[in-house]
């Protein structure tokens, strides 16, 4: 079993996702397992002293009441280093300063997560060092092949964590209890028995300030393909021997290297919009080329829908439909699972017999069965009817599962390499076919469901 993590160096500790996201994830899962004892060191390149770190950290943890030893043994010992994380003198000192098995989070753009790597190569480094590194990964398949080669030098691939929060969701993890442990799923989920798969992250904010990050990704880059291709790949994948890292990356692997662009066709089964003015849950909205570091000659949507294809024995026939859009004004965060319609309706049923779904909801983690069924009226009439199950919120965020497998060395929600590789072949098609402007950039107002002429998603 490998060492628990006893120090956390994040890169990049003084951005937005650090205070945002990282540091309430840490105080929550330190209020949860209180014996837990983890050294903070944040580095970057503002001046700033201990106390101002402590400060950012307090404030973070105070949105999740983070409280009890664990938390204060941090705060009593956490400290901030100022400099270039990109020179190995820096890195040199900041592992120096770690007690036991430490964990490098690069909570950096991907150019100078490539710069990290370099400067960590002149380096000697500590025994069981782990490295954590955020989406993307890379910006292109081959990128994302060059920076696998320059990681195996550092550390083996087992202690390498390419982060994707989705698969610490809750609902992500609770969809292996539900398609494993009951019987009445499993022999279903199949193309003899459902006829599409929809995953749709669909959100009501706008840019919220990050153009300098999202103008260039994209909603295909920033969602499809860094965390909805693993939300697929979960849904679709086979049954695992065991929830061993091994046996689940495997599994996953296998999925993703069978998947394609719908009919290898990225023109006719690819579609991007980018929303205009609008009124999103009250809130006026600019148009997204308003927003503030908004190149539009860019071109960068913000809604991109595509679909998918499987080629596996299970899935053979099955479009998977992925689609993922900012300033939409019906949130949606589900994997639509559709049935084939009954094989024959007997005679003397009346109305409409409607597909039968299962909805698993991503936030709140909700799922949900339609069904057709007949009475309490007209006992021969058919109506529709939804049993619901809510799965409740996990214990933590999806960054606090992330960094407890990260701190004890289980990489089984991280992505493994030739995955990420995968992943970006899997788009590749996409984003040529939208860079040559052979799939239309289509308006939409902020707070509408998106272009009208779309092919629908139930």
């Amino acid at each position: 079993m490998a060492e628990a993590v006893r120090t956390l160096i994040i890169l990049g500790a003084d951005g937005d996702l650090t205070s945002r996201l990282l540091l309430p994830a840490l105080g929550q899962l330190l209020t949860e397992e209180d014996k837990r004892r983890v050294t903070l060191l944040g580095a970057g390149m503002h001046d700033w002293d201990a106390k101002r770190w402590r400060s950012v950290v307090e404030a973070s943890f105070a949105t999740v009441d983070a409280e009890g030893p664990a938390v204060d043994a941090l705060l009593d010992g956490t400290d901030f280093v100022s400099g270039d994380v990109t020179d190995p003198d820096h890195l040199r000192e900041l592992l120096s300063r770690a007690d036991g098995t430490p964990a490098l989070y690069f909570a950096l753009p991907p150019a100078v997560t490539k710069e990290v790597c370099a400067g960590l190569a002149e380096i000697d480094l500590p025994e069981g060092l782990r490295l954590a590194l955020e989406k993307p990964f890379g910006t292109d398949k081959r990128s994302a092949a060059a920076l696998n080669r320059r990681l195996a030098k550092l550390v083996p691939e087992d202690q390498v964590h390419r982060i994707d929060h989705f698969l610490g969701n809750s609902t992500v993890q609770n969809l292996f209890g539900l398609r494993f442990s009951n019987r009445i799923f499993e022999p279903l989920w199949r193309s003899e028995h459902i006829a599409r798969v929809d995953i749709v992250y669909d959100e009501g904010l706008g840019l919220e300030g990050r153009a300098g990050y999202y103008d260039h990704a994209g909603a295909l880059v920033d969602m499809l393909q860094s965390h909805l291709l693993q939300v697929l790949a979960v849904t679709a994948m086979e049954p695992p021997s065991t929830m061993s890292a091994a046996d689940i990356r495997d599994a996953k692997g296998i999925v993703i290297r069978a998947t394609h662009v719908w009919n290898d066709d990225a023109i006719a089964n690819s579609h991007r919009g980018r929303y205009t003015k609008g009124r999103v849950d009250g809130r006026e909205l600019r148009s997204y080329v308003d927003e503030n570091g908004v190149d539009p000659d860019r071109n960068t949507e913000t809604l991109a829908q595509v679909t998918f294809g499987i080629d596996t024995w299970r899935w053979a026939g099955v479009p998977f439909t992925l689609r993922s859009g900012k300033a939409i004004g019906r949130q949606r965060h589900e994997i639509v699972i559709t049935f084939r319609d009954a094989q024959r309706v007997p005679k003397g049923l009346r109305g409409a017999a409607h597909p039968t779904r299962l909805r698993i909801r991503l936030g709140p983690d909700v799922m949900q069965l339609e069904l057709n069924t007949n009475g309490p009226g007209d006992p021969h009439y058919l109506s529709r009817a939804s049993l619901e199950a809510d799965f409740g919120p996990g214990s933590l965020l999806a960054y606090g599962e992330v960094l407890a497998d990260l701190f004890d060395g289980n990489p089984s929600l991280s992505v493994r390499g030739d995955t990420a590789e995968e992943c970006w072949r899997i788009v590749a098609p996409v984003l040529s076919a939208w860079g040559d402007g052979e799939v239309p950039l289509e308006d939409y107002p902020a707070g509408s469901d998106g272009p009208s002429d779309w092919p629908a998603i139930p």
